[in-house]
C-alpha cells in the first residue's frame, strides 16, 4: 500500500492532460454562445441551449458510464470517451455548412457524452490516488490543467470565430440586404469547421496515447463499511453524504458555468463592445487559477477541505451582491472574481461525495457526475429570468445555490459512517 501511494505521479500527469481537454472543450461554450446567436440568429435564451444541451448529456449518461466503466474499466473508458467527443466535434462540420442551430446542438451532446465517460473516469482517480483527506489538493492540481486550458480556448478560438464581430453585427444591422446577410451569415458559421477538425485529430490522438499508456487500474472491490462494525452497507441509498453531494456539484457547476458563459452576454448589456467583451470569459478563468493555486498552498497544511468549501460559499454570495449593486465594469468585474469563489467548490464537493463508497464508487462517482446537469439547468434558467427581469437581477440565481453549498460543506458532508481504503495496484 505504501509503495503504491509513493508514487502516483506518472498516472496523475495523465489525468492533468485530460483535465487540460475538459477545459479547452467545455469553456468553448462561453465564445460559442455569441457565436451561434450571431450565426443563428437566436434570442438569447435560445443561444444558452448550448450549455443546456452539452450539460444534460451528463444527466442522461452518467449512469450508462458508469456500467460502461465497470466493463471497459477505467482506462479505456477514458480513451472511448475521447474518441466520442471527436465524433461530436466532427458533427461542428455540416452543422456550419447548413448553419443548423439542431446540429449544434446535437455534436454539443455528443461531446458532453464523451465528456461524461472521461470525468466518471477520472475524477475518481485524481480522488484515490493518494490520501482520500488530500483529494481537493490533487485535484485543485488538476484544476489548474482545466481552468489554463480553460482560459486559452476562448481567447484562441475566439479571435477566430468573433474577429471582428462588432463590425459583422453593425452590417447585418444596418447595411445587408437578404442575399449579403445570408453569405456574411454563412461564412462566419464556417469559421468554426477548422477548429473543430483540429480539435477532433487532437482528441483521436490523445485516445490512442491513453490506450497504449501504462495507466493502472483502481480496485474498488473493497466493500463499503456501514454504520454498524462489521456489517457492510448493501446499498448506494445508505450514503446521504452521495445524494447531498450531488445536489451540491449540481449548484457548484450551474453557478460555475453561469460565471463563466453568460460575461460575455452580460459585458455586453452593461454598454461594452463584443470585441472587448469576447475575451471576459477567459478573465473568469484567470481568477479561478488564482483559487486553485490558494487551494494547493493552503490544503490540507492551513484549512481542511470542508473549511475551504465554507469560505468560497460565501465569498460567491459576497460576489453575487457586487454584481447586484454596481454597473459597468465594476460589475462585470465581480462576474469574473466568481471564478475565485467557484475555484475549490468542485475539488472539495467530489472527494466528500465520493468518501468512503468503497465498491459503490463507480457508481457514487456516476451520480456525482449527474449533477453536472446543474450547468444545462441553472444557466438556462438565468437566461429565462435575464429575460423577464434583466440579465444583472438574474445574477440574484446564484445566492440560493452558494448558500446550499455552505449547508453542505458545514453540515451535509458530515452524514456518512462509512469508510474504506483504496487500493490502486502497480504496474
Amino acid at each position: 500500500m505504501e509503495k503504491n501511494r509513493a508514487a502516483p505521479v506518472p498516472p496523475l500527469v495523465i489525468i492533468g492532460a485530460l483535465f487540460f481537454i475538459f477545459g479547452f472543450i467545455t469553456w468553448l461554450n462561453g465564445t460559442l454562445i455569441p457565436f451561434l446567436k450571431l450565426a443563428c440568429e437566436l434570442t438569447y435564451s435560445q443561444a444558452l441551449l448550448v450549455t443546456f444541451a452539452f450539460y444534460i448529456a451528463y444527466v442522461f449518461l452518467a449512469i450508462p458510464s458508469s456500467l460502461i466503466m465497470q466493463k471497459t474499466g477505467f482506462k479505456n473508458g477514458m480513451a472511448l470517451g475521447l474518441v466520442v467527443m471527436a465524433v461530436g466535434a466532427l458533427v461542428f462540420v455540416p452543422a456550419a455548412q447548413v448553419r443548423s442551430f439542431a446540429l449544434f446542438l446535437t455534436g454539443l451532446f455528443i461531446q458532453g457524452a464523451g465528456l461524461s465517460l472521461l470525468q466518471t473516469a477520472s475524477n475518481p482517480y485524481a480522488s484515490i490516488l493518494g490520501p482520500i483527506e488530500s483529494a481537493a489538493r490533487r485535484i485543485s492540481i488538476m484544476g489548474i490543467c482545466n481552468k489554463i486550458a480553460g482560459a486559452l480556448s476562448p481567447a484562441i478560438i475566439g479571435a477566430v470565430v468573433l474577429k471582428g464581430a462588432s463590425e459583422l453585427e453593425s452590417q447585418l444591422a444596418h447595411n445587408a440586404s437578404l442575399v449579403e446577410k445570408e453569405t456574411l451569415l454563412q461564412e462566419l458559421a464556417g469559421r468554426v469547421v477548422l477548429p473543430y477538425v483540429i480539435v477532433a485529430a487532437a482528441l483521436v490522438v490523445l485516445a490512442l496515447l491513453i490506450r497504449v499508456s501504462s495507466l493502472p487500474e483502481i480496485s474498488t472491490s473493497q466493500e463499503a463499511e456501514s454504520d454498524t462494525p462489521g456489517e457492510p452497507a448493501q446499498s448506494i441509498w445508505q450514503f446521504p453524504h452521495l445524494w447531498l453531494g450531488v445536489l451540491a456539484i449540481f449548484c457548484c457547476v450551474g453557478v460555475e458555468v453561469i460565471a463563466g458563459d453568460t460575461i460575455i452576454q452580460y459585458g455586453r448589456v452593461q454598454g461594452i463592445s463584443l470585441d472587448i467583451a469576447r475575451n471576459f470569459t477567459s478573465f473568469t478563468l484567470i481568477t479561478m487559477l488564482v483559487g486553485y493555486f490558494i487551494g494547493i498552498w493552503a490544503i490540507p497544511r492551513y484549512v481542511n477541505q470542508q473549511t475551504a468549501l465554507s469560505i468560497c460559499a460565501i465569498v460567491g454570495v459576497v460576489f453575487t451582491g457586487g454584481i447586484l449593486f454596481t454597473r459597468g465594469y465594476l460589475s462585470v468585474l465581480f462576474v469574473a472574481l466568481l471564478g475565485l469563489a467557484n475555484s475549490l467548490m468542485w475539488p472539495a464537493i467530489f472527494p466528500l461525495g465520493i468518501k468512503g463508497l468503497g465498491s459503490f464508487t463507480e457508481r457514487g462517482s456516476a451520480l456525482l457526475i449527474m449533477g453536472i446537469g446543474g450547468g444545462a439547468v441553472l444557466p438556462f434558467l438565468y437566461g429565462k429570468m435575464g429575460e423577464q427581469l434583466g440579465l444583472q437581477q438574474a445574477y440574484f440565481l446564484l445566492v440560493p445555490c452558494y448558500l446550499f453549498i455552505l449547508f453542505f460543506a458545514l453540515k451535509g458532508h458530515a452524514y456518512q459512517g462509512r469508510k474504506v481504503k483504496y487500493a490502486v495496484p502497480t504496474t
